[in-house]
C-alpha cells in the first residue's frame, strides 16, 4: 500500500488562487461597465460598483454633458445604484472616470461584445 501512496499525486485544486482572492472581498472593488443590446442598433451602457460616497447624479450630469447622451440612475435591489446611459459609451465612460480621479484604471472592468 505504501508504494501506491507514493505514486498517487496529491489532489490539486486549480481554483485555490481564485478562492483565496475572494476571501478578502472588500480589498479590491471593481467598477463594471457593461453594454446591453436593445432592439436593432440601439444599446445601453451600465456603470455599476462606484463607491457610495460619490454623488451618482452629479457624475451622471457630467457624463451626459460630456458625451451628448441621455441617462438615468436606477436603484437595483441586488446591485445598488446603477448608472444607465444611451448608446455604447464603454470607452468614453472608462476614460472619464480615470481622468476625473474617481476610479483607478486597474479597478475598471469593461464587459460586452
Amino acid at each position: 500500500m505504501s508504494e501506491l501512496d507514493d505514486q498517487i499525486p496529491t489532489a490539486f485544486d486549480p481554483f485555490a488562487d481564485a478562492n483565496a482572492d475572494d476571501s478578502g472581498a472588500g480589498s479590491k472593488e471593481y467598477v463594471h461597465i457593461r453594454v446591453q443590446q436593445r432592439n436593432g442598433r440601439k444599446s445601453l451602457t451600465t456603470v455599476q460598483g462606484l463607491k457610495k460616497e460619490f454623488s451618482y447624479n452629479k457624475i451622471l450630469k457630467d457624463v451626459k454633458k460630456e458625451f451628448c447622451c441621455n441617462g438615468t440612475v436606477v436603484q437595483d435591489p441586488e446591485l445598488g445604484q446603477v448608472i444607465q446611459l444611451q448608446g455604447d459609451q464603454r470607452k468614453n465612460v472608462s476614460t472619464f472616470l480615470v481622468q476625473a480621479g474617481i476610479v483607478k484604471k486597474d479597478h475598471i472592468k469593461i464587459h460586452g461584445f
